[in-house]
């Protein structure tokens, strides 16, 4: 890895030398591969891959590292939601939440794409809590969009728009999480890309970008309520500067995370900078480069009045319908789709969808198809899902990976009609079995296009 000689000076004026050559010692090393499980569809908590999982990520649960990389792409587990391939470093979100969150929250993950910190916030927040995971570019979005259905969680609605658009549709959210673009100088030894482009212009390029970011979103913000500020970056331009900014601006309160000595983690790189903040370097921590603080809005700070609150409006669907989920839900009828929200929640993302451009909101339960009823893909992802409503059918790794793939599959024992396809006890997706072969209703957009043999 060739690295600029700017950034070189840079690190090793912040680090010192010996600790900087340390650094870019690491940076030429193969990047650790980590998974986060999910706790409510994991059925073998100690496996994945068929790999035994036995080294555990240190500040996050659910968390471990693999020895290798596997193909993901053709793990039909990893397809149905039960983990999530995530960056180490960046799951030191937990230790945050669990510093600040003690009860139900509204949460937005402003620059979501593709999802990690979102479904770990699916994965921590409480019951009650409402998780808007947002991502302004269209083509990314509609990744995360496909990570958070799979994930499951019904509280949830993915967006995108910009950080002015929520910051001036009169919504207010409890918890923000701003993981900001970056330099990527965190990500040199995963990617290459990044290396190339990078530049002292760039770095001042996007210091300015993640003030104004923050600067058109701040008013999303409740008084009291907590930013989470990370990113993939090491300088002190794009991390500890803008905290300063934070609280000289913006008038934020930083609040301290309890960290363990033995993680590794680097404290401030600016001495006179009176505020905690975590830096993860490849040299002292096992994951990529990455950046955190936390901070605490004015309790006190005016804000304009409220928008509005946009009521949802309470539609009657099929009965049978309302035994598929689990829980006490709401219905929306939006064309020929049906949607379910948890009640509770039902309002504020109702609010969010109809002030936002939406692509996910709650779970898309259903279409109507003159007087058939077909279930959605997203009805078999979520959490709540009662599978004993419908025809289970276990199929081979090989027949689900055809499936997924968009091929059909025979499944002759099966009854005819809309049979609910499991791989190892998990929901991979529905199908229509009519003897012969079953009709795959997997999403289109969503089907492996690597060549299966």
């Amino acid at each position: 890895m060739e690295l600029s000689k700017d950034f070189i000076e840079l690190m090793t004026s912040a680090l010192g030398r010996e600790q900087a050559e340390l650094l870019f010692q690491a940076l030429e090393t193969s990047p650790e591969i980590s998974i986060r499980q999910n706790r409510v569809k994991c059925q073998e908590y100690d496996r994945c891959c068929g790999m035994v999982l036995s080294e555990r990520v240190p500040w996050a649960s659910d968390a471990w590292y693999l020895p290798e990389r596997p193909s993901f792409i053709l793990d039909p587990q990893f397809h149905a939601g039960t983990y999530y391939v995530q960056e180490a470093s960046s799951m030191f979100l937990e230790q945050a939440l669990k510093t600040v969150v003690k009860g139900p929250v509204k949460a937005l993950d402003l620059c979501a794409a593709p999802g990690g910190k979102s479904t770990h916030l699916c994965q921590l927040l409480p019951e009650g809590s409402v998780i808007v995971s947002n991502e302004i570019n269209r083509t990314r979005a509609r990744i995360l969009a496909e990570n958070i259905v799979k994930w499951g969680r019904p509280a949830s609605v993915v967006t995108s728009n910009s950080p002015k658009q929520i910051g001036q549709s009169g919504l207010r959210f409890d918890l923000m999480v701003v993981d900001a673009p970056c330099s990527g100088e965190g990500m040199f030894r995963k990617d290459p890309v990044a290396v190339q482009e990078w530049s002292l212009a760039n770095v001042e390029m996007c210091a300015q970008r993640q003030r104004e970011i923050i600067t058109d979103v701040w008013p999303a913000l409740k008084p009291g309520g907590y930013l989470v500020y990370s990113t993939c970056t090491f300088n002190t331009n794009e991390d500890e500067g803008i905290v300063r900014w934070l609280i000289e601006e913006m008038g934020a309160e930083p609040v301290s995370i309890p960290a363990q000595a033995e993680w590794g983690i680097t404290g401030s790189l600016v001495p006179d900078l009176e505020a905690p903040v975590y830096h993860f370097m490849q040299h002292r921590t096992r994951g990529e480069g990455f950046f955190m603080a936390l901070l605490r809005k004015p309790q006190d700070e005016l804000t304009e009045p409220v928008q509005r609150v946009f009521r949802l409006r309470k539609d009657p669907v099929p009965s049978d319908m309302k035994t598929w989920l689990q829980g006490d839900f709401v219905y929306e009828n939006e064309g020929d789709a049906i949607y379910a929200y948890p009640s509770g929640q039902s309002d504020f993302m109702h609010q969010v969808s109809a002030s936002l451009f939406a692509l996910v909101k709650g779970v898309q339960i259903g279409r109507m198809k003159g007087r058939d009823i077909i279930p959605a893909h997203a009805l078999s992802m979520c959490q709540a899902l009662d599978a004993s409503r419908f025809e289970r059918v276990e199929i081979t790794e090989r027949q689900a990976v055809d499936y997924l793939h968009g091929d059909a599959i025979q499944t002759p024992d099966a009854p005819r009609g809309i049979v609910l396809l499991c791989f190892n006890g998990v929901p991979i997706g529905f199908a229509k079995n009519l003897g012969n072969r079953a009709n795959n209703l997997y999403p289109e957009e969503w089907r492996i296009r690597k060549s299966v043999v």
